[in-house]
């Protein structure tokens, strides 16, 4: 057998031309001394990132975990690993902006409840300005689709709430910016002079808890369900806080 080497090395040896980016010519010595050249396939050497291409990486990072919590239906089974082949990187490149699994985790679910209060607000902007109780359904109809739509993201979601706060503090995270996209709503309502039976934050929660409840039974028996059904008893349920 020959003796194998890269061309451009300290053979001398020259390094193939026209060739393709992220390949290299290796060249290897026959029996009879003659150089024989290929080309193969190399990983290009990853750069250092320009100034904003860090924060696009880590978006990229968290719609790779996204899609692949959409094949997994659960974050069970959401590895570093898993997530990196997703992206097409290397593992070293999410411990750059997420120090383990657990902080992976965390930006993927507020990376979720973004896309949910995205999608609340979009809702709710197409309804005419003057239905203000038509915009308090249509953001909790849309709620509900991301909900049914995403069934592992939103138990990811839901079973990550706020953390426990002292009597008297209000808790903050991403749960309750979708509940104070409610609270706004029905804040609308009354300004409005849609009389409501509660607060417009109390009212907000009732909006909400009944909902994720409908959809959880429509998701324990989604066979026996259909989406319409969900939208219309969140109708009937939305009606109940107004006077």
């Amino acid at each position: 057998m020959g003796d194998t080497f890269a061309s451009g090395g300290a053979s001398g040896l020259p390094r193939s031309k026209g060739g393709s980016p992220g390949r290299t010519a290796v060249g290897r010595l026959s029996g009879k001394n003659r150089y024989v050249s290929k080309e193969v396939q190399v990983s290009a050497p990853r750069t250092r990132n320009r100034w904003g291409e860090g924060e696009r990486l880590r978006g990229e990072i968290l719609a790779a975990a996204s899609r692949l919590l959409s094949e997994l239906d659960g974050e069970d089974g959401l590895t570093i690993r898993g997530v990196a082949r997703v992206a097409g990187i290397a593992p070293a490149s999410i411990y750059q902006h997420f120090t383990d699994r657990a902080a992976l985790v965390a930006g993927l679910t507020e990376h979720e409840f973004v896309r949910l209060r995205v999608a609340m607000e979009a809702a709710g902007d197409r309804v005419d300005s003057g239905d203000v109780v038509g915009r308090v359904r249509a953001m909790l109809h849309a709620s509900c689709r991301f909900a049914m739509d995403n069934p592992g993201h939103y138990r990811l979601m839901t079973a990550n709430g706020p953390p426990g706060t002292a009597p008297g503090v209000r808790p903050a995270g991403p749960l309750v910016d979708v509940i104070d996209l409610l609270v706004a709503g029905f804040a609308r309502c009354a300004a409005a002079g849609v009389a409501l039976r509660v607060s417009p934050e109390r009212a907000a929660v009732i909006a909400f808890v009944g909902a994720h409840g409908r959809v959880a039974l429509f998701q324990d028996s989604a066979k026996h369900n259909d989406a319409d059904s969900v939208m219309s008893f969140v109708d009937e349920f939305v009606a109940l806080v107004f006077a």
